[in-house]
This record gives C-alpha cells, structure tokens and sequence, in this order.
C-alpha cells in the first residue's frame, strides 16, 4: 500500500481477484482471470501497472488455492484461502486516494461499491462515510480553485462547474446510500 493506506494498483487487482471469489464462489482458473481481465479492461482500459499479477503468484503468496487440479495448465478450481479472505477485509478498509488522473481512484472505489456488501454493516457505513467524507474534501478543492479562477476567458469555468455538479450528484448518492444502511 501507499504510504497514505491506499491501494497500489497490484493491489487493486488483488481486491478484484478475492472479491470475485468471495462473492461468487470458486472458478476455474480460465474464468476467473477472463473476469478480472473484463471488469478491469472496462474500468481502466488497458493498463500496464494491471498487468502482471498473475493468479499464480497469489497461489504462492497463499491468497488463493486450487481445490482440484493444480492451476492453469489443468485449469483448477480456485478458491480464496482463509489468508485470502483476512486480506480482502484489510484491501477493502483501505483508504481512497484524492482522484487523480490515472483512474486508480475510480477503479478503488467501484471495487468498494462491488463488493461492499461482503462487508458487515459498521464496516460498509465506516467505508460509505469516507467516501462521503472524500467527496466533501474534493468539493472544497474544486470550489477553491472556481473562486481563484473567478474572471478568466476562456471554457474552464464551464467546465469547472460540470466536474462541480457531478462530485455534488456523487456526494448526494453516497448519502443516500449511507443513509439506506
């Protein structure tokens, strides 16, 4: 993780891996890395800091394990181990980063969304509440920058207000959905 407790991308890709197990249960090792690669592809597009993470190495770091079989070349079953799991609770509590360009934020919390519900519910309220609390914080970063910006030519302001209007429609959701848990 990051020095902040945020996700690195190889652990993004872990949080997909455990999440996807988790949630639907075993796969074969050819489905699961079809799915991990389609719902990352679609998120991010191609990316190089997603690649390389391969089941294998979460195999031999003991995250998950094969039930039969003994991994791609036979294309086992594969499940999260009770190491797995213990580190899909801490990959989901960690902390989201302030959006940024590379779209590793936006790939974090649409995994929080997916799989929150794995969660117990103090835990899903303390993750919504901090996504609550980082949308606040990037209204103020961009209600600074309208105020400075106050004046200019040009289309920013036009566009400020847009990027203004869908943090606001973001902050209302995850209010809502605070306040359904």
């Amino acid at each position: 993780m990051y020095r902040d407790n945020s996700l690195m991308p190889k652990e993004a890709v872990r949080l997909v891996v455990l999440g996807t197990l988790i949630q639907g249960g075993p796969l074969r090792y050819a489905d699961l890395a079809g799915s991990v690669r389609h719902f990352l592809d679609r998120m991010m597009g191609p990316s190089l800091d997603l690649m390389g993470t391969s089941l294998e190495m979460l195999r031999y770091e003991g995250l998950i394990e094969a039930l039969d079989g003994s991994g791609m070349e036979d294309n086992a079953l594969l499940g999260p181990t009770e190491t797995g799991r213990a580190e899909f609770d801490t990959l989901m509590r960690a902390n989201v980063r302030a959006p940024s360009a590379d779209g590793l934020n936006k790939l974090v919390i649409a995994l929080k969304l997916r799989f929150l519900h794995l969660l117990d519910v103090e835990s899903q309220r303390d993750q919504i509440d901090n996504l609550v609390a980082l949308s606040e914080t990037e209204l103020a970063r961009l209600g600074d920058l309208k105020r400075a910006d106050v004046g200019s030519d040009g289309h920013f302001a036009s566009w400020l207000d847009r990027d203004i209007a869908q943090t606001e429609e973001r902050l209302a959701w995850f209010q809502t959905l605070l306040a359904r848990l």
